[in-house]
């Protein structure tokens, strides 16, 4: 039985995406597919969870489930893996926590109510928001 040329041998290293690549891997697979209101928040040297935390609305739950399905998507084709998802089944909030990069995917009501923009964010930079 022959490997195929796709499969990794013992030597070969693994692929490795960095942080930045992942968030704007993040960033990229929100924007494109219309995701709203996206914020990204650099929680290194304020948080241990990550380095950063990115945002974004949907407008319903079909869409707050769709967002979630293309940023696992856009991730695994980056190379990255190792990825944890809450909230999938409901669709008002999902988590994506990707270590270093953390997602939450809201219903705009639910990311009201929680507002988790401003307990992390407190005094966004220009530079912050994405939109």
């Amino acid at each position: 039985m022959q490997a195929s040329s796709e499969t990794l041998s013992v030597t070969d290293p693994i692929p490795v995406i960095t942080t930045e690549d992942l968030l704007k891997t993040v960033i990229a697979a929100l924007d494109d597919n219309k995701a709203e209101d996206i914020v990204s928040i650099n929680l290194a040297g304020k948080s241990s969870i990550a380095d950063h935390m990115v945002i974004a609305n949907g407008r319903s739950q079909r869409q707050v489930a769709a967002l979630s399905d293309y940023v696992i998507k856009a991730m695994k084709q980056a190379g990255h893996k190792d990825i944890v998802v809450q909230g999938l089944e409901q669709a008002d909030w999902v988590l994506i926590d990707a270590g270093d990069v953390i997602v939450h995917i809201f219903r705009p009501e639910v990311r009201s109510f929680y507002n988790l923009d401003k307990m992390w964010g407190t005094e966004l930079d220009d530079g912050d928001a994405v939109n």
